[in-house]
């Protein structure tokens, strides 16, 4: 059955920007000295950084989402789509894979626990379920609106083979860089695996006794995402399984490190914020997990930019003025076809 993306993807993109609504309604009444949901009135006067930086992540969300369903999204440089969309798809793509793990842990393992320290200042349960209930549909409409969008802008990087991706001279750094990120990402996944399972070491003192079951599932992704970006990048840069289509590998590291990287600088940030402090392990545990983004990014923008420098093909002298994609000037772009509506050289 063929996908109608004319009518999806306004769909998707509409109600990616839908979704926002109550979340910022919430933001706005918090910041306006209104702490509607919270038992302590002064809470979120300490969170007023916080609530604020996520106020301008969610507006990013919203002009992104414009940019997939507006014609301007089209010409707008590929940079400024694709950098804040990897850092989205990581933040709700990961609320997507641990909310539902969240939730299935209830019913098998019985309610959460008290801690006691709810009623301190906590949150009521329909804020979580507003907020994280409204991240869900916006991950899930953003996510969509956008794969239907790289599949018009970039419908030739998609339809390549693993295979296809050059070997250039800068071959080896990348190689030697993913080397580099895979053993950073495993040793995250294995601290972040450690606290998963109930470890307490590194931890901070005054997080230990009201460790949520929440916390430990998003310890647990972010192992997984940690060992899937550092695994998809070797996959990558050592051209394993050549005649696989590029998306598969490509799809795991474009969300497992905007997983790393998004929600360890919120951490890191978050933590800065609120004055709660961390311990020194921790601190070098979210650090190496943004490093290890860090470096997963660098070395795939490298290996994506000469791939599509390559699909463009040389550029060669005319024997004559040319008036095409090239222009005035006697020189002609071949692209072999590999750019879409291309049908050789202009």
């Amino acid at each position: 059955m063929r996908i109608d993306e004319g009518r999806i993807r306004p769909l998707a993109g509409w109600t990616a920007v839908a979704a926002t609504g109550p979340y910022l309604t919430l933001k706005a009444l918090w910041l306006t000295g209104h702490p509607v949901g919270s038992d302590d009135p002064g809470a979120m006067d300490r969170l007023w950084l916080v609530n604020l930086l996520t106020v301008g992540m969610d507006a990013v969300a919203v002009a992104l989402a414009l940019a997939f369903v507006r014609p301007w999204g089209r010409r707008a440089p590929a940079g400024l789509v694709l950098f804040p969309m990897w850092v989205a798809t990581g933040l709700l793509g990961t609320v997507l894979v641990a909310l539902p793990l969240y939730l299935l842990s209830i019913p098998l393992l019985g309610p959460e626990p008290s801690t006691g320290q709810e009623a301190a200042g906590g949150l009521g349960d329909w804020v979580f379920a507003v907020v994280y209930g409204g991240f869900a549909v916006q991950g899930l409409a953003l996510i969509t609106a956008f794969v239907l969008y790289a599949r018009r802008r970039w419908a030739g990087l998609l339809r390549a083979r693993t295979g296809d991706l050059p070997r250039s001279p800068t071959l080896t750094v990348q190689r030697v860089l993913a080397c580099v990120a895979a053993l950073l990402g495993l040793g995250t996944a294995a601290a972040r695996a450690y606290w998963a399972a109930g470890g307490t070491a590194g931890l901070p003192a005054g997080s230990v006794q009201d460790r949520s079951r929440g916390v430990a599932v998003m310890d647990a992704v972010t192992a997984a995402m940690a060992v899937a970006a550092s695994a998809g990048l070797l996959v990558l840069v050592f051209r394993i399984l050549p005649r696989r289509p590029l998306r598969t590998p490509l799809l795991v590291v474009w969300t497992a490190a905007g997983s790393l990287f998004g929600w360890g600088c919120w951490q890191l940030v978050a933590f800065g914020a609120t004055a709660t402090g961390t311990t020194g392990p921790m601190a070098l545990v979210q650090a190496a997990q943004v490093v290890t983004a860090v470096l997963v990014l660098a070395v795939g923008a490298v290996a994506l930019v000469e791939r599509a420098a390559a699909a463009r093909g040389p550029v060669v002298e005319s024997p004559g003025w040319t008036r095409g994609a090239a222009g005035f000037g006697g020189r002609e772009r071949c692209c072999s076809g590999g750019a879409p509506g291309c049908a050789g050289c202009t």
